[in-house]
């Protein structure tokens, strides 16, 4: 009987410590833009919350409640000094940082005090890298098509680039996915819909979906107050579709692109686009087809 050079591999260890809870409620869409990346770059670096408070000398106790988004929004040199022992970029994080900082209520004055030791730093432009760049390039005019159908204003541009932002810090995370283009169509469509009104937990495709193709279509303006409330019930009845059949619905009948595009877009097969805008329209139609009494019961 030999006995083995080498001794076993030893199984993988969980983390010592008390386990990072999750993050809280009521912490807001940008503000959870830039956290979740954090907790998954901080989760994947096999650190202890202990070893991170040693080595960026934080309180443990904040350490926890910063990466839950608990208590008052965090300041930047903290948040900065995370990032940079972690390695994450700092640009896309501190655009992030700043917008979120005054969806808190924070004041401009409170902002530029957090970012005065790091001035130099925070305020150097760096470039993404080259496939991210090379992936926008290929994506934004599409997804601006789509941020604009929920969206008004500047509210679309602001949505999107916060999308990349969000993209560049978790972007080893998106490459090393399934398919980039879903992973990133996912942090497209939770950053639009965050922001979108909704009514019974719905997004409401509002005001924007009456600038789409089906209106613009309309060359009698008198038909255009006959059609409105068909339009309303049509997006109302769009609204509530499971996740994948809604998508396709708004990209191919409110932003015109064809299935082969949709499925470029969102990283589906064909087939399954074209089976999720079948199903749906199926439900569409049955929506719409209902007699008065039972409108506005859908499942």
């Amino acid at each position: 009987m030999t006995t083995p050079t080498d001794p076993p591999v030893p199984p993988d260890r969980p983390r010592p410590g008390r386990k990072l809870g999750p993050i809280a409620g009521n912490v807001g869409s940008t503000h959870r833009a830039w956290l979740v990346p954090m907790r998954d770059t901080y989760l994947a670096s096999g650190l202890t919350l202990n070893a991170l408070s040693d080595r960026i000398r934080f309180a443990k106790s904040k350490l926890s409640e910063l990466l839950r988004g608990v208590g008052l929004y965090p300041r930047w040199e903290v948040v900065f000094l995370i990032a940079a022992e972690l390695g994450m970029p700092n640009w896309p994080l501190y655009r992030l940082w700043r917008q979120a900082a005054f969806e808190a209520h924070r004041s401009g004055e409170w902002v530029e005090r957090c970012t005065q030791r790091t001035t130099i730093l925070t305020a150097t432009d760096t470039a993404p890298p080259m496939d991210h760049r090379a992936f926008r390039e290929l994506t934004e005019g599409h997804y601006l098509l789509y941020a604009q159908v929920f969206l008004d204003d500047e509210e679309p541009d602001a949505a999107v680039s916060d999308t990349y932002d969000t993209l560049w810090l978790s972007w080893n995370d998106a490459r090393t996915s399934t398919d980039t283009r879903r992973y990133a169509w996912n942090v497209l469509r939770d950053t639009v819909l965050a922001r979108t009104p909704h009514h019974d937990g719905r997004p409401e495709l509002g005001t924007a979906a009456f600038d789409t193709l089906a209106l613009r279509s309309l060359t009698d303006p008198t038909d255009d107050m006959d059609q409105i409330p068909e339009l309303v019930m049509l997006f109302t009845a769009i609204s509530h579709l499971p996740r994948r059949q809604f998508d396709v619905m708004v990209l191919r009948h409110l932003c015109g692109f064809t299935p082969e595009a949709v499925s470029a877009l969102v990283g589906a097969s064909l087939a399954t686009v074209r089976s999720d805008e079948r199903h749906a329209t199926h439900f569409v139609r049955d929506v719409l087809d209902s007699p008065p009494s039972t409108e506005g019961t859908f499942p």
